[in-house]
């Protein structure tokens, strides 16, 4: 016996107990599972369907900075890649030391929450300041943002210099997230 109620077919052909058509044991179905490799075939032909996913520093974890010149010299290849690419990248969060290096990115976005905090280049655990790599840093801002952190001694020390999403937008004239 059974019986079509709520889109549902039941059927108690279980011992006597009422089961849905999704809890009965699977049939062999050659149709579907044809269509299944087909399927699977034609995804392989065409390759995969690019996801549209903008890049972000929350996304791939670069907000604390690089602690190592192989850290950096990754920062500086993520710069790179989203210039060779043109896909965005948001600056998004708190964002501090090489991070900031990401306002480099020809089709970067800034959110008004984010937080960007600056300091000189070099290694922090020994006090060694790197005019390299604070020259490094500093080539990748607009001039505006150069000049101001340049006057207020912000690239001199490791004491973070920190400065509001809105006001990178605002003052300094880097695009804001839409």
């Amino acid at each position: 016996m059974s019986l079509i109620t709520g889109g549902f077919h039941i059927a108690s052909t279980w011992g006597g107990q009422m089961q849905t058509d999704f809890m009965r044991p699977a049939r062999r179905r050659p149709g579907v599972f044809l269509a299944a490799i087909a399927l699977c075939f034609a995804a392989v032909l065409t390759g995969p369907i690019p996801a549209r996913a903008d890049g972000s520093v929350s996304a791939l974890g670069l907000g604390m900075g690089a602690p190592t010149p192989q850290r950096f010299a990754e920062f500086e290849a993520v710069v790179e890649k989203y210039n060779t690419s043109g896909e965005r990248f948001v600056i998004d969060g708190h964002c501090q030391s090489a991070c900031t290096m990401m306002l480099a990115i020809r089709n970067v976005c800034v959110k008004p929450s984010a937080t960007l905090l600056f300091h000189a280049g070099g290694n922090p655990r020994t006090g060694k300041i790197s005019a390299d790599t604070t020259s490094r840093m500093l080539a990748r801002y607009n001039p505006a943002l150069r000049q101001y952190l340049l006057e207020k001694n912000a690239m001199s020390t490791f004491d973070f210099h920190p400065i509001p999403g809105s006001v990178i937008i605002s003052r300094f004239g880097y695009p804001a997230c839409k």
